[in-house]
């Protein structure tokens, strides 16, 4: 099995096909997305595929140390996750293959309408440890 983070963008994807911000949405709409991820979260739990997912608020701030005894220095003239990434989900799963299948449903989402959003997700592999080699 092999990890993989299914990232959720706000914007520096490209454009999704049904292209409506979540915040123009209906509170229908809303609902009908939300229970599409749980119903895609619950059918992967009964597999053993999940791990887990989040959505994120859009409130965020960085944080970096600016050196022993000064205070910490906070956001910047930047992109900021939070206004990059939505959310995420993790699956556990046995090829790559598996992996895009599931990002593909997932892109599939109901939005706006309750048509699919068809939206880019970012596919990411977790890193592994390289294999020891014994002699």
């Amino acid at each position: 099995m092999a990890k993989y983070l299914l990232l959720k963008h706000y914007r520096g994807a490209p454009a999704s096909v049904n292209d409506v911000p979540m915040d123009q949405w209906t509170p229908e709409e809303l609902t009908a997305h939300v229970q599409y991820m749980r119903d895609f979260a619950a059918r992967l739990e009964s597999t053993g595929e999940f791990v887990e997912h989040q959505p994120l608020s859009p409130e965020g701030t960085f944080v970096r140390s600016d050196g022993e005894g000064r205070p910490p220095v906070t956001d910047g003239p930047f992109a900021e996750t939070k206004d990059l990434i939505a959310g995420w989900t993790v699956i556990d799963v046995d090829s790559y293959e598996r992996a895009l299948e599931l990002a593909a449903e997932l892109s599939a989402a109901p939005g706006a309408g309750g048509k699919p959003i068809h939206e880019w997700l970012e596919l990411r592999p977790f890193l592994t440890p390289p294999p020891t080699i014994t002699e």
